[in-house]
């Protein structure tokens, strides 16, 4: 009986499609990322070990940066157009008599950060949004008892999201001073406020301790 010969195909494999599918695929998430941006304010916080993590959604968040410089920025929720930005600088402008134009209205509610004494909080305002960032800011004054100048932001704030759940945050830097943290709450209390959180850097939680076995699932 005669054999029927098979013939033989080369087993080698041709890559160049696949290279220009991994390409691809790399091109896309390369474009399509969204990376963090720089922070306003460089800070290096503490480390904690605390599992909780913060929502900034509808929070103030006061920053102190190593040289004692005091910041703060205002985040609603997103999506809610609520207008709360509006709000609390219309009652900056009102109370504290700064006659602030809609244009420079619209100008804070787009300024990455706020570290300026209310008397030249028009200057800031006044200048594009892309030199805000570049700008170099003095601070918001805290440490004359008189003259904190946080007790009125704050004031604005808690008008402005009345009603609402609002987080307060702090974020200090590693190098800053208590006298700055502790105007910060005296700024707080006057509004009486006596919650808020403090951002830290995540750290690993103690080895045999309830949050160390809670996070690697020991039971």
């Amino acid at each position: 009986m005669p054999h029927v010969k098979v013939a033989k195909k080369s087993t080698d494999t041709d890559m160049t499609p696949f290279v220009d599918v991994a390409f691809l695929i790399l091109s896309f998430f390369i474009m399509a990322t969204q990376f963090k941006p720089p922070e306003p304010v460089p800070v290096e916080t503490p480390n904690s070990v605390s599992s909780d993590i913060l929502k900034e959604e509808n929070s103030m968040l006061i920053t102190v940066d190593k040289d004692n410089k005091v910041f703060i920025n205002i985040n609603e929720k997103k999506g809610g157009n609520t207008g709360k930005l509006n709000d609390v600088i219309s009652d900056i402008s009102q109370s504290r008599t700064l006659n602030l134009t809609p244009a420079e209205m619209t100008s804070f509610t787009k300024a990455p950060i706020i570290g300026v004494p209310f008397n030249q909080l028009r200057g800031f305002l006044d200048l594009p949004h892309d030199q805000q960032e570049k700008q170099p800011q003095p601070g918001i004054p805290v440490l004359d008892t008189l003259n904190n100048e946080l007790v009125w932001w704050i004031a604005s704030v808690k008008k402005a999201f009345a009603g609402q759940k609002l987080l307060y945050l702090v974020k200090g830097d590693n190098k800053s001073k208590y006298p700055t943290f502790e105007a910060i709450i005296n700024a707080l209390r006057k509004n009486e406020e006596f919650k808020y959180n403090l951002v830290t850097s995540q750290e690993g939680a103690p080895e045999g301790t309830d949050l160390y076995k809670e996070r690697r699932g020991i039971k």
